[in-house]
């Protein structure tokens, strides 16, 4: 799931993204309305999460563009305001979901599974492969009964292809629906996780190297 984030406050904005990864997400950040409009040109997001008070481009002129625009992205608005008008005011804007701060970050980080299971074709309840099962919803993979202790990325990474149903994932579509704007695509990240991934996921292999293309299941 790929989500970007948009928050003036630094110290807030990185706390929240820090937490989002830790989730499972691949998480990038904005600072300013400006800079959300120039990330979302060249990203194609499942969830924006919008402040609505942001210097240079307010936060509804944000959600505005993004509506005329036609973006596929979820809005969930973020705000220090939290009446009711306020909340349909933003929803009116186009946002799909409203949060007010302060929030609990486990309710965050819920509304923005949501709002990504909305954005995208939904995955089934578990996806499998042979004596592999995965859980989506429970983010629980397990081979022949047994559970495998795989971190974050490694997850995401055997659920998208998992979910590709065979076809070759490149390099470049694991960073970009993995990964975020931090992950240099010259490094052998992908490599290496998958390597680990492989590890962990025993004999007989499963995941398929394709040369000069990328990863299959």
């Amino acid at each position: 799931m790929r989500v970007l984030l948009v928050e003036d406050h630094a110290k807030l904005a990185n706390t929240v993204a820090k937490g989002l990864r830790q989730a499972g997400m691949a998480v990038d950040v904005a600072y300013d309305g400006e800079d959300a409009l120039a990330h979302i040109a060249g990203t194609d997001y499942d969830v924006v999460v919008l402040d609505r008070d942001l210097p240079r481009v307010h936060g509804d002129n944000v959600c505005r563009t993004l509506v005329a625009e036609g973006c596929q992205a979820r809005v969930l608005m973020l705000t220090a305001a939290g009446t009711v008008n306020d909340r349909v005011e933003g929803l009116g804007l186009g946002a799909d979901d409203y949060l007010p701060k302060p929030f609990a970050f486990v309710e965050l980080v819920a509304r923005v599974q949501a709002l990504a299971r909305r954005s995208a074709p939904p995955l089934p309840p578990t996806l499998t492969h042979g004596d592999l099962c995965v859980d989506t919803a429970r983010r629980v993979a397990t081979r022949t009964g047994r559970r495998l202790a795989l971190s974050p990325k490694e997850f995401a990474v055997l659920q998208r292809l998992l979910a590709a149903q065979g076809r070759v994932l490149t390099v470049g579509e694991l960073l970009e629906g993995v990964w975020d704007e931090m992950a240099d695509p010259f490094t052998s990240t992908v490599k290496m996780t998958v390597s680990r991934l492989r590890a962990k996921l025993g004999d007989p292999p499963i995941i398929e190297t394709v040369p000069d293309g990328g990863y299959r299941i």
